[in-house]
């Protein structure tokens, strides 16, 4: 397959030969054509002046003579033919020697019209010939006459003009065609710039913007590639970006099945263990049957709990969670966050200072945020737990491990938890519910800590 430059030059060199030949031959025989014409013109012109000078002879037993010298002067043919067709005089032959003349085509054509000519290669002189001959009346008798000029002469002339011709031409196509080869060899430079652009934006390769102001046909299309390679980086980011995010999202979900995994384990086991020992043991007493049954309980609520913690997390997530906003009294919401942690942390202390706060907040749901960050701050302190309630916020301040610095702006984050040094935040749910929460209430969580010394939770409003 050819080449764009390849292919031009190709058709260029092709009309060029065709149209060099074509003019050549249609000048040749159009000039030919003019020439001849021009040529039987003079003949005719001189016919009629010879005839004026025979129709002044008194007799004419000197034609012979005559022809001679005309011949000589003109070099032209001349023969003179009486009307039944003999040669009466002959500039180039002993008219001893010449047929009769009555059947050539020029004499017919005269004796019809007056004036007859023909073109052919003379019997007598082996040459070819332009002949004319004219009809004429001398002392009441018909004459013709007739001249003939050599058309190896018009056809050298010819050649030669035509050779000038053709070295003409040439050099001005010769001159187009340079001239054509070079914006050739600049197209192929700018189509290669072009090509090598698209291969690079096919291999998904970094590239600089192309250019181009050869014309403003080739200006347009790199304009519109340039726009074409922006659209498909931002789309390949796109992709990688959405690609991470599949990543992200896989590990997660495989997080999340640990985390589940490792929060039903345990109920589970206590369930397990203790039913299959009321089953298989029937002699078991019964204060201690029902403290396994108690335990079995407790579990399957903390079992139920989780999955509850699930499908909040996940409404919360998709915003489907709905809010009953209500005047409330936070100071009482708090009291009965405390009183409900307090049967699960019956020897821990928890203070709560500061004044009481009317909020307009979903009460169901900003209370489970509250507890989340109390029983966080018992989980991971042994000191006692300070809740102070403000003009500005609600603090939540315990003495325990505090959180390394590069931990605390990840630990809001969905299934996020911290192992080291005894922190753990079980499914990693807690502090993501409690800024969705938040979030939806337009309030912010604010974590400041002290690693090894204590943190503080501040619900900002």
């Amino acid at each position: 397959m050819l080449k764009i430059h390849q292919l031009f030059l190709r058709t260029y060199i092709t009309i060029f030969a065709a149209v060099l030949i074509t003019l050549t031959l249609v000048t040749y025989f159009w000039a030919k054509n003019l020439y001849l014409k021009q040529i039987e013109k003079n003949l005719i012109q001189n016919i009629d002046s010879l005839s004026v000078v025979l129709k002044e002879i008194p007799n004419l037993n000197n034609l012979k003579t005559i022809t001679k010298n005309l011949n000589e002067q003109l070099n032209l043919r001349i023969t003179i033919i009486d009307e039944v067709g003999n040669v009466i005089a002959e500039s180039d032959k002993d008219i001893e020697f010449l047929k009769n003349h009555a059947n050539r085509p020029e004499i017919i054509e005269a004796n019809n019209i007056g004036l007859g000519k023909d073109t052919r290669k003379s019997d007598t002189i082996k040459k070819d010939l332009l002949y004319v001959a004219k009809k004429i009346i001398i002392n009441e008798k018909i004459y013709y006459i007739r001249m003939a000029d050599y058309t190896n002469k018009i056809t050298d002339s010819f050649v030669k003009l035509t050779l000038e011709i053709f070295i003409y031409m040439t050099f001005f196509l010769i001159i187009a065609f340079l001239a054509t080869y070079f914006i050739s060899l600049q197209i192929k430079k700018e189509t290669d710039s072009i090509l090598d652009f698209l291969t690079q934006l096919s291999n998904k390769k970094n590239l600089n913007t192309i250019e181009s102001t050869y014309t403003y046909e080739f200006h347009k299309i790199t304009k519109l590639l340039n726009k074409v390679a922006t659209k498909l980086s931002k789309r390949e980011k796109q992709k990688a970006k959405q690609t991470a995010k599949l990543k992200i999202s896989n590990r997660q979900k495989d997080e999340i099945i640990s985390a589940i995994s490792h929060e039903f384990k345990n109920p589970i086991a206590i369930i397990s263990g203790y039913s299959e020992t009321i089953l298989n043991d029937s002699q078991i007493p019964e204060a201690m049957k029902i403290k396994f049954l108690n335990k079995i309980h407790s579990n399957s609520n903390k079992m139920s709990q989780i999955i509850d913690k699930l499908r909040l997390t996940l409404k919360l997530e998709e915003g489907k969670q709905e809010l009953l906003l209500l005047p409330c009294s936070m100071k009482k919401i708090i009291e009965n966050c405390v009183s409900d942690l307090k049967d699960k942390y019956k020897n821990r202390e928890i203070k709560i200072t500061g004044e009481d706060l009317i909020l307009k907040v979903d009460e169901t749901l900003i209370s489970l945020a509250i507890t989340n960050l109390i029983e966080n701050a018992l989980k991971y302190s042994e000191h006692e737990v300070i809740i102070n309630i403000s003009l500005n916020s609600i603090d939540v301040l315990d003495r325990g491990i505090g959180i390394e610095q590069n931990e605390l702006e990840k630990i809001n984050r969905k299934f996020y938890r911290i192992s080291n040094n005894g922190w753990n935040n079980s499914l990693g749910l807690g502090l993501f519910i409690v800024q969705s929460i938040l979030n939806l209430h337009n309030f912010r969580l604010e974590i400041t800590s002290e690693f090894k010394k204590w943190s503080k939770f501040s619900i900002k409003y």
